[in-house]
């Protein structure tokens, strides 16, 4: 058994005058949940459809639990699950049709009614895809990509656009998927997800990767522990940001829609610090709030925007 479920060497792929990956390099483990994170156009749709045979890259390599498309696409088809960012199922098939659909494309797998009390549409399996709620449709998806008992899933932005309890209903279906042995790639805009979910992530940008590691390995590569966003001044009391650099412990003060983000190694000394300073300069606090580090941190700290904002 190859020592990596996927390794990519020096990937490339250009659309005219847009190079979307750039000479990427990546490996995941067996077992590993790896999350693929950047903002839209960074690359990761193009790298994760190139990994699942969708699209073909102008240059480098693919190794997929061992096989390579050009050889090995048969056997490849058997072995993954697949839930792309907007999967379109036929709205007159009921959940058990489609279910039963998906599976007849498999050699094994579990039984359709298997694989529906999986994702909790039991009461739904009579009922048309058409009238299902999104969270519903989305549950469904991802039972597509489960009911061939795949070695491998990917997972393009699965939750995007659901309620928090969707949300949470997908990643507990994750996490026992995860349990079982099997390797997952997913893209997400969320960092909360990316930090419950992912063994490792990669941030991408400008189709290479930026960061590497376990979240927990990039909130402390960028040497900051808390943040602290605040809102202050007014038209006849401007803020004089420059002033605040010049506080202990501040390692970077950012303008961010109206309010102003700052990133300190100690909240103890920097939040006393910052209010000293705001009365010096006579400028009314409006808002203050203060919170740990977090993947988005890094990213934000890393590219100088927000996922979500793209």
């Amino acid at each position: 058994m190859p020592d990596a479920a996927l390794r990519l060497r020096n990937l490339r792929k250009e659309y005219k005058d847009v190079v979307a990956v750039n000479g990427l390099d990546l490996e995941v483990a067996y077992g590993e949940c790896f999350g693929l994170l950047g903002p839209n156009g960074a690359g990761k749709t193009t790298t994760i459809e190139i990994c699942e045979g969708l699209t073909a890259p102008d240059s480098g390599d693919v190794e997929l639990l061992g096989l390579r498309w050009s050889t090995g696409a048969p056997e490849l088809r058997q072995r993954l699950g697949i839930q792309l960012q907007e999967t379109q199922l036929s709205e007159k098939l009921t959940v058990l049709e489609t279910i039963r659909l998906f599976r007849s494309f498999f050699r094994k797998g579990p039984a359709p009614d298997e694989v529906i009390a999986l994702v909790q549409l039991d009461e739904k399996r009579n009922s048309r895809v058409g009238a299902l709620s999104g969270g519903q449709k989305q549950r469904l998806a991802m039972a597509c990509a489960l009911v061939g008992d795949p070695d491998f899933l990917f997972l393009d932005e699965p939750t995007t656009g659901l309620d928090p309890q969707a949300r949470r209903q997908l990643w507990d279906l994750i996490e026992r998927f995860k349990e079982s042995g099997r390797t997952i790639l997913i893209t997400t805009h969320y960092m909360d997800e990316a930090e419950r979910l992912c063994d490792r992530v990669a941030i991408m940008d400008h189709g290479r990767i930026i960061a590497l590691g376990t979240p927990r390995e990039l909130i402390a590569s960028i040497g900051i522990e808390h943040m602290v966003v605040f809102s202050a001044g007014s038209a006849g009391h401007p803020l004089d940001v420059s002033a605040l650099t010049r506080i202990e412990g501040v390692r970077e003060v950012r303008p961010e829609n109206g309010a102003v983000r700052m990133q300190v190694t100690e909240l103890h000394r920097a939040v006393p610090a910052l209010i000293e300073e705001l009365g010096r300069q006579a400028v009314p606090l409006t808002e203050l709030r203060t919170h740990s580090a977090t993947l988005e941190d890094v990213f934000v700290a890393l590219t100088g925007r927000r996922l979500r904002d793209e």
